[in-house]
């Protein structure tokens, strides 16, 4: 709004709350950084920025909602938000308290909160991979009470300062219980892994948030932008697991509690100075950020594990002491030259630096006295990682008004060093690669452009897969890290091709990518006799990852009525190299993905929304035959909102999932229907609602991940049905006297 950020990046709040009479003009314009809206550098035209500018005389007022609900199962929500603004300032307040699974605040006035549409209030202005294919029937796993509070603030002084603040408090309370049907798939042979598990998370979080920008002339200036984050957290866990041969006759069992305290902390910070140089386009730029991660976790961990065979049994009745630090480091510096008219030769260097640690103690109980007091070596590990990256480029760019041309070619110097000091060992090595990123793309007409970039990177391992330190807090699944690993090396290529009117809602949209990576990190799992899994990792070569995707939207309007519809297809190939029982092999997944959308709208009567949409698999595996499969996954939507008679609202959505290959345990179809029936009164400023969520309570949480040696079905805890009765007040004044009321100064909010 008037060139700012308007209450973080939700653009319903806007669009909703803001009456047509105090708006002056709405442009649409190409999304750009701060830095780039500073500079004149071009921005992104395939991504857009709405602006809504405010007339002079009316660029002040407030607006404010309230809701409080109660239903049944002792389902409630409570939520209150408001924002005053004046000329420059702008102030918002939050809070809310729910345990229906909401971040509390929604600009969907007809589901609210509830449902798979409903849009959620983000204030930050903060994306599944080969091997992993998750589909979550209805909402999300468990059941959270959920409570926030927050306060933004934004003002300028002047032309020269400029301040934006946030602070934010949340509690979450989470309950969830998990069963999970594993089938682990070896070269010659294949065994079944099943388990049972129950959680309680309770998480206080802070989150503060500034930016202050100092312009000391109209040619340089100054920013800074710290972020702090803090979580303390209490969790207790406990879970039974089976695992069986491929006879399923019993192997083993294990049973394990444990009990975990948490305390993290991050705090980020990012200093920027701009100085431009005149009109062309000239200009130099310096950075540098820091961030710094703590982690401290406390855990009573114990665990009863029987191998039948063998007839032994295993206990684990340890403390488990874990601290974790990671100081990031970041500087950068690049220089634009102008070399004619929109010409430009660009400098640059950047350097980052990451120091990682990780303190591990586990303590066994000394039977005598009850105290955790014998220190467990083979377990505890002092495991530090350093890396650092040295990327001096140089590059030319052509910033035209159809063609847009840019190279940035240098060196990729990466150094990875890591130690353990209590085994005194230590690894050091340095890796060159070329750093290239190269884009084109021209703008055939104002809705018309193709685009092809090229860029390429490289990848730190974590600190958790390069400590070489035996974690058996899942005693039949051991994870051990590897100190030996070298950075990932990628190269992507992507293209696209849009011609598409905003104006007019219509218009074709394609893209494509295609990733090549060397030394990709992958797990490598050693299964025993007695199906005891150990993990640990390895650099393999050879993985690609590749997607092509297109959309026709077309819209026709005519007086009231409105019909338009979106037909997509987007298809995927991806070719993985791993381990299984250490096998190396190659796998290959196609997927394919066509869609259609419908919309058919009368205005002030009806609107329906239907949808459907198709996912085909297909893998296929080279080292065993009878591991390929191919599936098809089905999902149906509608929504259908109809505002007759007068004053009501009658909301129904509805979503109904079919899933191709979950095991015969597990349910393989969701449908759920949510309905809402509102009635607004006192000249439509407050709302009287009453909505069920998972009207015939059939909504499930399956799903089925298809891994590179595994078969794996989940079933989730989830919120099932509840009806609930709800009251919402809104409020607002815009400029002083509102010109769509007469005296009372208050104007009713259309939404």
């Amino acid at each position: 709004m008037n060139g700012k950020e308007f209450f973080g990046n939700d653009p319903k709040i806007a669009t909703k709350n803001l009456p047509k009479e105090i708006i002056d003009k709405i442009q649409v314009t190409d999304t750009k950084t701060r830095s780039e809206e500073f500079t004149g550098k071009a921005g992104n035209p395939d991504d857009k920025t709405i602006n809504i500018t405010i007339q002079e005389d009316k660029n002040k007022g407030y607006f404010a909602r309230a809701t409080v609900g109660g239903g049944t199962d002792d389902r409630y929500e409570l939520s209150g938000i408001g924002n005053y603004f004046k000329d420059k300032l702008r102030v918002s307040v939050l809070a809310s308290s729910n345990n229906i699974n909401s971040s509390g605040f929604s600009f969907d006035e007809v589901f609210d909160m509830m449902g798979r549409n409903a849009r959620s209030l983000s204030f930050n202005s903060s994306g599944g991979s080969f091997g992993i294919n998750g589909i979550n029937f209805g909402s999300g796993a468990g059941i959270t009470k959920a409570e926030t509070a927050g306060v933004n603030f934004v003002n300028e002084w002047g032309k020269e300062y400029e301040l934006s603040a946030d602070y934010f408090f949340g509690r979450n309370d989470t309950e969830t219980r998990t069963v999970i049907e594993r089938e682990n798939i070896l070269p010659d042979s294949r065994f079944f892994y099943n388990s049972t598990s129950a959680s309680n998370l309770v998480n206080d979080s802070h989150r503060a948030n500034a930016r202050f920008e100092w312009e000391p002339d109209t040619l340089t200036r100054i920013s800074i932008a710290p972020r702090f984050n803090s979580n303390t957290s209490y969790s207790n866990r406990s879970s039974s697991a089976t695992s069986l041969d491929e006879d399923r006759e019993l192997v083993n069992s294990t049973e394990t509690r444990d009990n975990e305290y948490l305390n993290s902390q991050s705090f980020s910070n990012r200093l920027d100075m701009i100085r431009r140089y005149g009109r062309r386009g000239a200009y130099s730029q310096l950075f540098f950020e820091n961030s710094h991660q703590l982690q401290e976790n406390e855990n009573y961990f114990f665990s009863e594990s029987e191998f039948f065979e063998d007839d032994v049994v295993e206990v684990q009745d340890q403390f488990i002491d874990e601290d974790q630090n990671e100081n990031q480091y970041n500087l950068g510096a690049t220089q634009r030259f102008v070399m004619a008219d929109k010409f430009f030769l660009d400098a640059s260097y950047n350097f980052s630096s990451t120091n990682s640690s990780n303190k591990r103690y586990v303590f066994d109980l000394e039977p005598e006295t009850g105290d955790y007091s014998i220190l467990n070596n083979f377990l505890s590990s002092d495991f530090n990682s350093r890396s650092y990256k040295n990327i001096p480029n140089v590059g030319v760019n052509y910033e035209g008004e159809k063609w847009r041309l840019g190279t940035e070619i240098g060196l990729l110097n990466t150094t990875l060093e890591t130690s353990n000091f209590l085994e005194e060992d230590s690894f050091s090595n340095s890796y060159n690669n070329l750093f290239l990123e190269a884009n084109v793309r021209y703008e055939i007409s104002r809705s018309k452009s193709v685009y092809l970039n090229y860029n390429s990177d490289a990848g730190i391992p974590s600190i958790n897969q390069l400590q070489p330190v035996v974690n058996l807090t899942n005693p039949l699944n051991v994870f051990i890290g590897n100190p030996d690993l070298r950075p990932s090396y990628t190269q992507t290529l992507r293209g696209g091709y849009r011609n598409y009117d905003f104006s007019k809602r219509s218009g074709f949209f394609s893209y494509g990518s295609v990733t090549f990576i060397d030394n990709s990190i992958v797990s490598v799992t050693t299964t025993e006799e007695d199906l005891v899994r150990t993990t640990t990792y390895a650099n393999v070569d050879g993985a690609i990852n590749s997607n092509i995707g297109a959309s026709y939207s077309k819209q026709f309007k005519k007086e009231k009525r409105e019909f338009s519809y979106r037909l997509g297809m987007n298809a995927n190939y991806d070719k993985r190299v791993g381990y299984t029982n250490e096998f190396l092999f190659n796998a290959k997944r196609y997927t394919l993905g066509p869609s259609l959308n419908l919309t058919y709208a009368i205005e002030d009567y009806f609107s329906l929304n239907p949808g459907y949409r198709l996912s085909y698999t297909e893998s296929q595996y080279d080292i065993n035959a009878s591991r390929n499969e191919s599936f098809t996954n089905h999902y149906l939507t509608l929504e259908a909102t109809t505002f007759w008679p007068k004053n009501f609202i009658l909301g129904n959505d509805i979503s109904f999932n079919y899933f191709g290959n979950v095991s015969p345990g597990f349910d393989n179809t969701s449908l759920l229907w949510n309905i809402s029936l509102g009635y607004k009164f006192l000249n439509d400023d407050a709302t009287l609602k009453i909505k069920v969520y998972d009207m015939l309570n059939q909504n499930v949480s399956t799903q089925r991940m298809v891994g590179d040696d595994f078969i794996q079905d989940t079933q989730n805890l989830i919120l099932r049905r509840y009806a609930m009765l709800s009251f919402t007040y809104k409020l607002s004044k815009f400029g002083g006297k509102d010109p769509n009321d007469k005296g009372s100064g208050t104007r009713i909010i259309r939404m």
